[in-house]
This record gives C-alpha cells, sequence and structure tokens, in this order.
C-alpha cells in the first residue's frame, strides 16, 4: 500500500483534480469566474478548472495536517502583496474559496469535522484516504514501470 507522502505531490494534485472534475465531487460556485484567490494576488487565477486543483491541493493539505481549519488553510495559501514602494505585507488568502470547497468535499464525504484534544477543523474520512490512496497507487505504479 502507498501513501500520499511518499509521491510526487505535484502529480497527485493533478491526477486527484481530474478524478475529481470527472466524478463531479466537486463544482465551481457560479462566481468563482470572478474571483480572485486571495488579498495579495492581482488578478483571476490563468486555467480554468483551478477550482479542481484547489480542491485537490486542501485534500492533500487536510490528509497531511489535519484535524485543520478554515484560518490555518488561509494561512497556508496566502502570500506577500506587493504594495507599490511601500513594504511588502503578508495577507491570507480568500476564506470564502476555501471554505466552499472544505463544504463541498465534506458533503461528498471524503472529509468530516472532528475534534482532537484542544484542536479542532476538518480531517479525511475513510472514503477520503481510500481515495487519495487509490491515485498514490496509480502513480506509484506508474514510476515504477517508466
Amino acid at each position: 500500500m502507498s501513501h500520499i507522502l511518499v509521491v510526487n505531490p505535484e502529480k497527485l494534485v493533478k491526477r486527484a483534480a481530474e478524478e475529481l472534475k470527472a466524478q463531479k465531487i466537486v463544482q465551481p460556485e457560479s462566481w468563482s469566474v470572478f474571483v480572485k484567490t486571495g488579498h495579495h494576488k492581482e488578478r483571476t487565477p490563468d486555467q480554468e478548472d483551478w477550482w479542481y486543483f484547489r480542491s485537490a491541493s486542501i485534500l492533500r493539505t487536510v490528509a497531511r495536517l489535519g484535524p485543520i481549519g478554515t484560518q490555518k488553510l488561509r494561512t497556508k495559501y496566502g502570500g506577500r502583496k506587493n504594495r507599490g514602494h511601500k513594504p511588502e505585507h503578508f495577507y491570507p488568502a480568500s476564506g470564502s474559496v476555501i471554505r466552499s470547497i472544505l463544504q463541498q468535499l465534506e458533503t461528498a464525504g471524503l472529509l468530516q469535522q472532528t475534534q482532537k484534544g484542544v484542536h479542532k477543523g476538518r480531517v479525511l474520512t475513510p472514503k477520503g484516504t481510500s481515495f487519495l490512496d487509490k491515485i498514490a497507487m496509480q502513480l506509484m505504479k506508474e514510476s515504477k514501470s517508466e
């Protein structure tokens, strides 16, 4: 059995995004064509299917760091804003985008809310773990055959 941390994360996220799109597990919101992914960004995303890539990335991040909430994910996906001649400042990513994706993944049964001690947030369900592990196994088989 392969684990998601063993395979190349870039390939894992790309393949998971393709699976999320093919199985229609997550759907972009109607406003997602107009929105930036954070205050620190100057433009909207260039890729048309960026919603699926962000969903797959969030799914992998929750698997790695869970239980994790919206605020920590906003910090992870945030960045520095170019403010002209003034010093750059860090700004968190859009909470609405992250929250919508988390809710869609939770509705699909891949995530669930939990509390572990003082930490509360979302973790992977067994269905979500098997979803990512199947993709990791496919990637391991492809890398061994090359």
